[in-house]
């Protein structure tokens, strides 16, 4: 098998929705020559504006990107971030609600993508990855419904240790009994996840502070260990 072909299956094998794939399908997925574009994206980069979305699906094989709206006055709210195995973009039988929005790179990230067309194909020839992608349109949606209950029912520092929460579960490495978020995680990032301002998230997080619930450092938060066990 040619080095390319190889590289090409290396990658589909890499992408989280095709994990539980044997070698042998991802070879027949490999020849419906299904991931057409790799694309490295530079740090801050835009991948998408609303005035120009991107047609069809893709993943993120490496790196980060942030998916966020912008209200009239410039102010920008965050609506997610996606990493190794997200997907984004919208066709006609599925959609991940990334349509009018912008998607820039957290830090240098790969993308790849694939057609309307050829993912149509590829559903029709393994009806079993549509099932995944069921799930994790579902999961999307559930994650959008849990941001809107903690906006309707609680108060600024309920609704930032759920992000925290949530955050460190994604993106979390244990030390010393805290997680470490892997992410550079300044107030003012944290206040465009909630929708509220700096000042705000400052004056909680100072709180969440002095009571041992996270430690932080610049870009850096830590979230006691403890609290994900709690959560779950």
């Amino acid at each position: 098998m040619e080095e390319n072909q190889m590289n090409k299956l290396w990658y589909l094998s890499q992408i989280s929705i095709f994990e539980e794939l044997t070698s042998e399908e991802m070879k027949e997925i490999d020849l419906l020559n299904t991931i057409r574009h790799f694309n490295w994206v530079p740090k801050d980069a835009l991948v998408q504006t609303p005035d120009n979305t991107l047609k069809g699906f893709s993943f993120v094989k490496e790196g980060k990107l942030k998916v966020y709206k912008l209200n009239d006055s410039g102010k920008q709210f965050t609506l997610g971030i996606l990493t190794h195995g997200n997907m984004f973009g919208e066709i006609n039988s599925f959609s991940f609600g990334t349509k009018d929005v912008y998607i820039e790179a957290m830090e240098p990230t790969l993308v790849c993508s694939i057609s309307e067309a050829q993912f149509d194909r590829l559903m029709i020839s393994r009806p079993s990855l549509a099932l995944k992608f069921l799930k994790a349109v579902s999961e999307r949606l559930m994650e959008r419904e849990e941001q809107l209950e903690q906006i309707a029912f609680n108060g600024l520092r309920e609704r930032v240790i759920h992000l925290l929460t949530m955050l460190s579960s994604k993106f979390g490495i244990i030390v010393d009994g805290y997680a470490i978020i892997d992410l550079p995680l300044t107030h003012q990032e944290i206040a465009n996840m909630l929708g509220v301002t700096r000042e705000a998230v400052s004056g909680v997080m100072s709180g969440l502070v002095k009571d041992g619930v996270i430690k932080t450092s610049r870009k850096s938060v830590q979230v006691d260990a403890a609290m994900l066990t709690r959560s779950k």
